[in-house]
């Protein structure tokens, strides 16, 4: 059943990924000149997000390949970062209408681009997308985390079966 939710998590990572990839990769290639250090971290995150999503598919599909510290490691920190890149996103961007020009040209994420409507569309979608993201890396992360437990006790329980108690010594 595990193996069901976290396959089914990785796939809407995937969705998630390539939605704020496409978006981050629009503003960038729409600007004329340069992009905020946010926009440069937001693509880096989606590429962490990517070989964090890539290498937890091909884990749980063939678990010869799968290292649980590494799958574990890599998805704590796209889970930190992707929180970090969701709330400075939703911090610099304030949470105005894209409507309002004064806004648009005044704002440091949506001023930048020769079409700066569309760039505060296109930040505010990916920002929601980031946010979704996160809250399925962070499912992943406890999925990884309860199966990380499970093995460490049946581990442990395995490991003592073969040593003496007191009253045999």
């Amino acid at each position: 059943m595990m193996d069901v939710i976290q396959t089914s998590l990785r796939c809407s990572q995937l969705l998630w990924t390539f939605l704020c990839t496409a978006l981050f990769s629009s503003v960038i290639a729409g600007s004329f000149a340069g992009n905020p250090s946010i926009i440069n971290f937001a693509i880096f995150v989606c590429v962490l997000s990517w070989l964090t999503c890539i290498g937890g598919m091909i884990g749980a599909f063939d678990e010869k390949y799968l290292v649980p510290m590494i799958v574990l490691v890599l998805d704590t920190t796209t889970t930190i970062l992707s929180l970090i890149t969701g709330i400075v996103l939703a911090a610099k961007l304030t949470v105005h209408s894209c409507g309002d020009r004064r806004y648009i040209l005044s704002n440091s994420l949506t001023n930048g681009s020769f079409d700066p409507g569309r760039r505060c569309h296109e930040l505010q979608a990916a920002t929601v997308f980031m946010w979704f993201l996160f809250i399925s890396l962070l499912g992943s992360l406890a999925l990884d985390i309860i199966n990380g437990t499970k093995t460490s006790i049946t581990a442990s329980s395995r490991n003592r079966a073969g040593a003496p108690t007191m009253s045999q010594a």
